[in-house]
């Protein structure tokens, strides 16, 4: 099992979105975030005065998946998500050693 964590433009959302459940990826948390990578922000003007946005907004996507469908959720991300700019964001993936369903007790594959 896999957990995907997708740093995503608030743009793009409702495709990737869209594109995550057309795929079958129907379980998500999502997070609205503030952060930068490589970017660093963005400089911007307001009333003449010149200032910087360190911090820019992004919507992160967290969610849990079989090892064997992890590259068709990473791609369904990337196809709808990607502008080709600095500030696509970023998606990671980390290893799962285990979930449980609460309601039911199921762990494992079936519990995600």
């Amino acid at each position: 099992m896999k957990k995907i964590e997708a740093f995503i433009r608030h743009e793009k959302f409702d495709e990737t979105k869209d594109a995550l459940e057309e795929q079958g990826f129907t379980g998500m948390s999502v997070t609205e975030v503030k952060g930068h990578g490589s970017q660093k922000g963005v400089k911007e003007v307001y009333k003449t005065e010149r200032y910087r946005t360190d911090l820019l907004p992004k919507i992160k996507i967290e969610l849990f998946v079989a090892d064997e469908t992890l590259d068709k959720a990473v791609q369904a991300i990337i196809s709808v998500s990607q502008t080709g700019s600095i500030g696509d964001g970023k998606i990671y993936v980390s290893d799962l050693s285990n979930a449980y369903r609460i309601r039911t007790g199921e762990q494992g594959n079936t519990a995600i």
